[in-house]
């Protein structure tokens, strides 16, 4: 059964934060808000989180998994980025955008697309997630709440918590959250596509 944790969406209760900073650091795998909308989360490290996140959204070998950072300096040691994108991703975060961009040698080849070795980044714009990162003191790998047969995301916390009670170790109910995933730009050739339009205004990168 998941810990359910009402943490408060614009002032975050240092020890409630550190108690899913203390579940993910002991390899549990945790559902929280965003500035988009629901998402699952583990340490990047986890040699396990991969595979149950790919269980619970029913997902196939090619889906681009996001690190979440905290800031652009975390972002850069992930990712390479010529001037030109460096400035793109600069101008767009934090917010509510996945950018998807070659990995540096950093990234555990586990969580690169098989072919293109490339992996989704994105900044959040969200206190929740924020103070998590910040517990954390590194990158979180992450996935959109979206689960089979549904169209949107989850949104609320006691709606993740009724139906992954036995899938995930803990449930942050920040509030609602938003009801669109994150916007994702592919800039791994140096030229911007927008291969899913979401939260984010897609209209700086078309």
């Amino acid at each position: 059964m998941a810990r359910f944790v009402d943490i408060h969406p614009v002032d975050p209760q240092p020890r409630l934060v550190e108690q899913v900073a203390t579940v993910l650091r002991e390899g549990g795998l945790a559902a929280f808000p965003t500035d988009a909308c629901y998402t699952l989360g583990a340490r990047l490290g986890d040699p396990d989180a991969k595979r149950r996140i790919i269980e619970i959204r029913a997902l196939d070998d090619h889906h681009h998994f996001t690190l979440m950072c905290a800031d652009f300096a975390q972002l850069g040691q992930l990712v390479q980025l010529d001037n030109a994108v460096f400035r793109a991703v600069k101008a767009a975060t934090p917010g509510r955008y996945t950018f998807i961009l070659p990995a540096t040698r950093e990234v555990p080849r586990r969580l690169l697309h098989p072919r293109k070795k490339t992996v989704g980044v994105r900044i959040p714009d969200d206190r929740v997630c924020q103070a998590l990162l910040e517990a954390m003191g590194e990158p979180l790998l992450t996935s959109t709440l979206l689960l089979p047969g549904d169209e949107e995301p989850l949104s609320f916390g006691w709606e993740v918590k009724e139906r992954l009670d036995h899938v995930v170790d803990v449930v942050v109910d920040g509030d609602q959250s938003g009801q669109e995933p994150t916007t994702v730009v592919d800039l791994s050739e140096g030229y911007a596509e927008v291969v899913r339009v979401g939260a984010g205004d897609p209209a700086p990168f078309l």
